[in-house]
């Protein structure tokens, strides 16, 4: 490093999308509250998730990301949880069984609470109020009381944090997750949809290849990974308060690990290379994600990887890609070429859902299915293009029976975008349209595989 790292380097850096809190005291004695709580997260746990993202940055493997666009106070809920946590085991038996790929599943869970804004303030009926920065900021209310930035939600989102990532552990690790329910896990809103009906399909394939394995003496008690799973959880690291009360300092290797989340990432709002949020996370021995949008140059990114990932360790940095489905041709290849040739070891990832927002005739924000279909398929082909490794995917998803991406196999209208529209900040995939570009997925990545082995068959 550059520099000597301390976790408050970051205080003494230029910073953007923070609130502004109007105690400084009451900030502190929060602050001061979260460093004495336990870590909801330990280091050996995202040392494995390193690991396995390696395997992404080698192409063995690929990255599965996916949650709420901003967890909920007033929406916190055990079967919320669970249904989003179903429904990222879908996509990941879909993914696995479709395309004989290693799938990494990491949620945007258990801490994905705040959120950067266009605008510091809103103006409503010509009253102008702080704008809504996610529930661990303020509420989302339009009355100066609830819009009034309050540290004691740092202390609610980190109680809400550990009691998901409780949930999250025992349905990864307590049955929920074995493969011989994969039947149980559709839901009833999906099972009657065509990708209900490709999901039972495949999973009746499933079922008859496990009874082939039970046969062979491959049983779930002989190979756990049939009825448990490994399940990391990650957020972007916007309050840095936050992250770096509950950073920590590893007895066994002595490095600094941020302990709020097994993966954290850097927005695209928020990456400038002299700012805090850089400053902060290239300190941390966590996987990290950059977001990586339209106005970023090759130049900028390499200086960024430079700076994050020193030593060039695999699964150490994910980019992620969020450019809008017609940037994508035209950015993205400009980017894997600098990367390439510089020899960069790093994930690639896809975000569809950032750069695709619109408003909608009903005056809804929401994001057309058609875009971020085009952009996952763009994503794909250019990695096809430049012969890399197309390696994860970053989606807002929700298992609830939302109606707020227009588009899909639901043929969800602009019309009907009221009828189950919950969401507190963005626009989020269902549970049917996030199996549909599941198994568009699975294809692509399939494609790939095939497009290796002939490459490998011609060189022989």
């Amino acid at each position: 490093m550059s520099a000597k790292w301390t976790p408050e380097g970051w205080r003494g850096k230029p910073i953007s999308q923070v609130p502004e809190y109007p105690d400084a005291a009451k900030l502190a004695a929060v602050e001061e509250r979260l460093r004495r709580l336990p870590p909801l997260v330990f280091a050996g746990e995202a040392r494995h998730l390193k690991e396995l993202l390696g395997d992404v940055a080698a192409g063995r493997a690929f990255l599965l990301q996916g949650g709420d666009c901003a967890e909920s106070f007033a929406e916190f809920r055990a079967d919320t949880i669970r249904d989003t946590f179903r429904v990222l085991l879908q996509m990941a038996v879909v993914l696995t069984f479709g395309a004989a790929c290693p799938v990494v599943k990491v949620g945007r869970m258990a801490g994905q609470f705040a959120k950067p804004r266009s605008a510091p303030t809103e103006v409503q009926n010509g009253v102008e109020l702080p704008s809504y920065r996610g529930d661990n900021v303020n509420g989302i209310e339009f009355t100066p009381e609830a819009r009034t930035p309050d540290p004691e939600r740092l202390v609610q989102a980190y109680n809400q944090s550990a009691a998901t990532l409780n949930l999250l552990r025992a349905f990864a690790q307590g049955g929920f997750a074995d493969l011989h329910k994969v039947h149980r896990w559709n839901l009833d809103f999906v099972a009657d949809s065509p990708q209900g009906e490709r999901y039972e399909e495949l999973s009746n394939r499933l079922s008859e290849a496990l009874a082939f394995m039970e046969a062979c003496g491959l049983t779930a008690e002989a190979v756990p990974q049939i009825r448990e799973t490994d399940f990391f959880t990650s957020h972007e690291a916007l309050l840095l308060q936050y992250e770096q009360a509950l950073t920590r300092v590893d007895s066994l290797t002595g490095e600094w690990y941020d302990c709020s989340a097994h993966m954290l990432w850097i927005g695209d709002r928020t990456r400038q290379p002299d700012g805090a949020h850089v400053e902060f996370l290239r300190g941390v021995k966590n996987p990290i994600g950059l977001k990586c949008g339209p106005s970023l140059e090759p130049d900028a990114l390499l200086r960024l990887i430079d700076i994050l990932n020193p030593a060039n360790e695999p699964g150490r940095l994910t980019l992620i890609a969020r450019m809008g489905a017609e940037k994508v041709e035209s950015r993205l290849p400009v980017l894997i070429r600098a990367v390439q040739r510089e020899g960069r070891a790093v994930v690639w990832s896809c975000d569809p859902m950032h750069g695709n927002t619109v408003k909608s005739s009903s005056g809804y924000k929401t994001r057309p299915f058609d875009r971020i279909l085009s952009e996952v398929k763009s994503f794909f082909a250019v990695h096809r293009a430049e012969g890399t490794h197309a390696g994860g995917v970053h989606f807002e998803m929700t298992g609830q029976d939302v109606t707020e991406c227009i588009g899909g196999a639901q043929a969800i209208t602009d019309e009907r975008l009221a009828d189950r529209y919950h969401t507190h900040c963005d626009p989020r995939l269902n549970a049917s349209q996030a199996l549909e570009l599941a198994f568009l997925i699975a294809e692509a990545l399939k494609a790939e595989r095939a497009a290796q082995a002939r490459q490998l068959k011609a060189a022989s």
